[in-house]
């Protein structure tokens, strides 16, 4: 199986790291076999533009072509209410990690607990945080959708150009939308 180096260099995941996302059509299986996954995305979504489309359109094709729940950090309720996507949740990155962690809450529609967060737009120490904090303390599958390794997360993308991440994340559109 192939490795991959974090990219910030100085940080030690531990002997428990991420698998690669070495195929897009991992994602999609994973979410589509999922019972109840979250998209989590940070403010990067609405700053990162990728060929003329910001981050957060890809977000939203994601969620709107499953069943995702989607949480909205920091300002970014804003991307997603300009582009009239209205089913996304504002709450603060800390208290949703927080949240995820709690056995007895019933997540963000209050239909029980999450078992598939997917992770993107979260600046790339604060994921590793975040990515921690759920690899030990809870039993959630996590997947980070950004393009830079993620050790912490169940499975990553290894460090790739920005060519390959809008081919990685057209294919898991375009894989979710077809039923």
């Amino acid at each position: 199986m192939a490795t991959a180096e974090s990219w910030q260099t100085a940080e030690v995941p531990g002997p428990k790291k991420a698998l690669i996302i070495s195929k897009p059509e991992v994602v999609v299986a994973m979410v589509k076999r999922a019972r109840r996954p979250v998209l989590i995305v940070g403010h990067k979504a609405v700053e990162v533009e990728m060929e003329g489309e910001k981050l957060i359109d890809y977000t939203i094709k994601i969620a709107s072509s499953m069943r995702i729940s989607v949480v909205a950090t920091a300002h970014t309720i804003k991307g997603f209410l300009e582009r009239g996507f209205e089913k996304a949740f504002c709450m603060p990155i800390v208290d949703i990690t927080n949240r995820l962690q709690d056995i007895d809450w019933k997540g963000l529609d209050g239909k029980g607990q999450y078992d598939l967060v997917l992770i993107v737009g979260i600046p790339y120490y604060m994921d590793w945080l975040v990515l921690s904090s759920l690899k030990h303390f809870s039993k959630l599958k996590t997947i980070s959708l950004e393009r830079f390794y993620q050790p912490n997360a169940t499975w990553s993308f290894p460090n790739i150009s920005v060519e390959e991440w809008i081919k990685s994340l057209n294919k898991i559109v375009s894989g979710l939308e077809a039923k």
